[in-house]
């Protein structure tokens, strides 16, 4: 960066997704792993990406903060970790509320999803979470662009 700020460590790797997947360690874990990317892979129409060691991504999302820092993340993701499976929602989690209410037994961070087990929820409100998020990443991205480009110079 040359401003001193540490570069993003969680960065594309090229790794294969499906190998990573299958080396989960629980069997539950690892099952449900398949259908978070099956579901992430329909919802954002992205194919999946490994981010870091350990985080499926789908598409990209371009944040500048008014520090100036700057950097490029997963715009949908998950994890699948040992204690829970963690959903990356970039755009924060209250703007889910309405959907989480539906959602079933989770709990959240202030950017992350967290699901013990997928049995017992509500996949459709799942869905309307990560496509909702996704959606309010890429499509600010496209109009902040739009409106860079559409300025002229003014």
């Amino acid at each position: 960066m040359g401003d001193g700020r540490a570069p993003n460590k969680t960065v594309p790797t090229g790794d294969d997704v499906v190998a990573f997947l299958e080396a989960v360690a629980d069997p539950r874990r690892r099952e449900e792993a398949f259908v978070l990317l099956d579901l992430m892979r329909r919802v954002t129409g992205e194919e999946p990406v490994m981010w870091g060691p350990s985080i499926v991504g789908f598409g990209t999302y371009h944040y500048r903060y008014p520090t100036g820092r700057e950097g490029d993340v997963a715009a949908a993701g998950f994890s699948p970790r040992k204690a829970a499976h963690t959903i990356y929602l970039m755009d924060g989690v209250d703007r889910h509320a309405e959907a989480l209410d539906r959602l079933g037994p989770h709990t959240v961070g202030k950017g992350c999803l967290y699901l013990k087990r997928l049995d017992g929820l509500d996949l459709d409100a799942l869905e309307d979470i990560v496509r909702s998020s996704y959606l309010a990443l890429t499509q600010d991205q496209i109009t902040y662009h739009q409106a860079d480009r559409g300025s002229g110079g003014r």
